[in-house]
């Protein structure tokens, strides 16, 4: 146990439904200190076909917008606690260890957003206390509680929950910081997030990120790490290519893929592959800017998605958030610069809570293509929560014929754009 944090492996759950469970703290020194009980229930995966929901999105507590309690708080977390999914995806930026909270902010309304503050909230994170009141910050509100009491987590990590478009090696020119060094910023951000998240961390491989979820017959998750093993951010325009999730984690991915037997394999990506995502003048995803032949970071969104269709692996869906908008893309080789590959949807959806942004530039190296889309209208950022600019997205498996369709919705639950998907066969 940590910071007050504690996992359990729980064993024998084969054939069972859904878990009940009543979590309590007690004192060590006086037996008789025990704490209120968190009561809650979990669905579990099943062996058979069956349908399943899950959600997902991303971006918690950014860019100035945390708490307001008189506005509810993150009420996006009730709004997919109602649709009742099996699993929640998070798909990064859990928290947003470099971004202080103010007390008050003046909208363009002339109301005041009123922030929720702890002290951990209220300056850059450094120190691993630091880091951890990031996720401690988040749990104080009420909807963020509904939603973990009853539906398990699949959590990665992006960039935010250590400090901006980081990449290891980093060194900081940043004066909010005394500690400049981002490798060691990252050590103490990856501690509080194994700790407060809900991954288990097996002794051959304590601190990884990137794994796989077997959900049933009919679906397996790829949870992907974008920040663990990536190079520098530049112009992402190497000839010999430049590392994102490293050779390891795509040959991790490849092996994975084959080996699956689920129908639908969904890649659950921290960043998207065909959008323009900027670090200054530098490049921070995966696209370049470049619309030609993959350069840089797209070769290895190259080799991966070559093996895919040199392996005849199908059914392969791409979900992400980090941009601040929902949008459903398309890529095919037949608009492609590079042509070896099958064709894919990827799916965008958040912020969660957070100011909302984009949209992005498409990069046409694999050949997207914008199907729907919905961010701020031209001329306005960082839109608070209020403004009606959240988003998550909803994927539901018919376990009879085993359409997939995903449907993206507002923070209201209204659904926005709805695609369903046909599994191929082999």
């Amino acid at each position: 146990m940590q910071d007050l944090t504690a996992k359990l492996d729980v064993a024998g759950l084969d054939g069972m439904d859904t878990l009940h469970y009543r979590v309590r703290f007690a004192a060590l020194g006086d037996h008789r200190a025990i704490s209120e009980p968190v009561v809650g229930q979990l669905r579990l995966p099943s062996e058979q076909k069956r349908d399943v929901r899950f959600v997902w999105s991303g971006d918690t507590a950014g860019q100035g917008w945390g708490i307001d309690e008189s506005r509810g708080g993150m009420t996006t977390y009730e709004t997919m606690r109602q649709q009742h999914p099996d699993f929640f995806i998070h798909s990064g930026d859990t928290v947003y260890a470099d971004g202080p909270l103010k007390e008050s902010v003046e909208l363009a309304d002339g109301s005041i957003w009123r922030n929720r503050l702890t002290p951990a909230k209220s300056k850059v994170a450094e120190t691993l206390d630091e880091y951890r009141g990031q996720h401690a910050y988040n749990l104080l509100d009420a909807n963020v509680q509904r939603l973990n009491a009853e539906v398990p987590m699949l959590a990665q990590w992006d960039d935010h929950e250590t400090v901006n478009n980081w990449y290891p090696g980093e060194v900081l020119d940043d004066p909010r910081y005394t500690e400049t060094n981002v490798s060691l910023l990252s050590a103490r951000a990856r501690r509080a997030f194994l700790e407060y998240m809900p991954l288990r961390q097996k002794p051959e491989a304590p601190q990884r990120i990137h794994r796989r979820f077997p959900y049933g017959p009919g679906l397996e998750v790829f949870m992907l790490d974008m920040r663990s093993f990536r190079g520098p951010n530049d112009a992402n325009r190497q000839e010999d290519g430049a590392a994102l999730l490293g050779r390891q984690q795509v040959d991790w991915l490849i092996d994975s893929l084959k080996r699956s037997s689920a129908t639908w394999k969904v890649i659950a990506s921290d960043m998207p592959v065909g959008l323009m995502v900027a670090d200054g003048d530098n490049a921070e995803a995966v696209a370049n800017g470049d619309p030609g032949r993959p350069l840089g970071r797209e070769q290895e969104i190259a080799r991966l998605l070559e093996a895919i269709r040199d392996n005849d692996i199908r059914n392969v869906v791409w979900l992400t958030a980090d941009v601040h908008y929902t949008a459903a893309h398309h890529y095919t080789p037949e608009r492609a610069a590079f042509k070896n590959f099958r064709p894919f949807w990827e799916f965008v959806s958040g912020p969660l809570h957070a100011g909302t942004f984009g949209p992005n530039d498409l990069d046409a190296t694999f050949g997207p293509e914008v199907v729907f889309q919905k961010a701020p209208p031209d001329g306005q950022a960082n839109l608070p929560p209020s403004a009606g600019y959240q988003f998550f997205g909803q994927v539901d498996l018919d376990g009879e014929s085993e359409m997939l369709t995903v449907t993206l919705k507002d923070a209201a639950g209204n659904a926005l754009h709805k695609q369903e998907l046909a599994p191929e066969s082999a």
